[in-house]
């Protein structure tokens, strides 16, 4: 009967396993520059702001009239495994000067600061390069046509998210990124780079980590 029981409940334990595998692991700190590929995170606003948009540190994004569609959450440097964050050192801000060349790239100085404390510490760069790698980065992806202003709701499943923007962008494969969502809601699409943001990557834990719901609602700009 135990036997039996155990027999019955490991494929269970298997697939929790594999589910917390397929999930990126924060490692906390670590050696700046020490990394193997970047993941550009682009947040779609319509999708962010209708399940987070409360937050008052996200008002300029999710302000009415805003129409923004596809922004850039962050530049995260990524290890096969893993990703480090928060690397050090310690007390170091951007200057306004590299805030300045932030502007028009993230939808809000806030984010900003804060993705250069949690990611850009780890690039090995300082805060203006990282900014300019960032904009580099963002600059080399084409956004595909059917969801550059759109005018109204729409539906898509993941693969085809993905086809579109493999359609857009030479050189670009589905293993070379993936598509989060939550709720059933599109929340941001994270594209695999190189280490000298010249090509894309093949990323194995990031394109698994990616959105398993079949069916998913992009909401329209306002």
């Amino acid at each position: 009967m135990r036997l039996a029981r155990f027999a019955l409940a490991l494929p269970l334990l298997l697939g929790l396993a594999t589910t917390a595998q397929a999930q990126p692991r924060n490692q906390r700190g670590g050696e700046p520059g020490s990394f193997d590929f970047y993941v550009l995170a682009l947040s779609w606003s319509p999708g962010f702001c209708e399940l987070d948009g409360e937050r008052d540190r996200n008002r300029e994004q999710c302000a009415e009239g805003a129409g923004l569609g596809f922004v850039v959450h962050g530049l995260w440097p990524q290890h096969e495994q893993g990703y480090p964050s928060e690397c050090g050192p310690a007390g170091r801000t951007p200057s306004r000067i590299a805030l300045d060349q932030a502007k028009g790239l993230f939808p809000s100085e806030g984010l900003a600061r804060h993705q250069w404390r949690k990611h850009g510490t780890c690039s090995g760069s300082s805060p203006s390069d990282y900014f300019a790698d960032t904009r580099r980065a963002r600059e080399k992806i084409i956004i595909p046509p059917a969801l550059a202003n759109p005018k109204r709701e729409q539906n898509w499943t993941a693969i085809d998210l993905e086809r579109a923007f493999v359609d857009a962008n030479p050189g670009l494969r589905t293993d070379m990124m993936s598509v989060a969502c939550r709720r059933g809601v599109l929340q941001e699409v994270r594209i695999c780079l190189s280490k000298d943001l010249r090509s894309f990557q093949t990323c194995q834990e990031v394109d698994r980590s990616g959105c398993r719901t079949r069916d998913i609602t992009v909401p329209a700009p306002r």
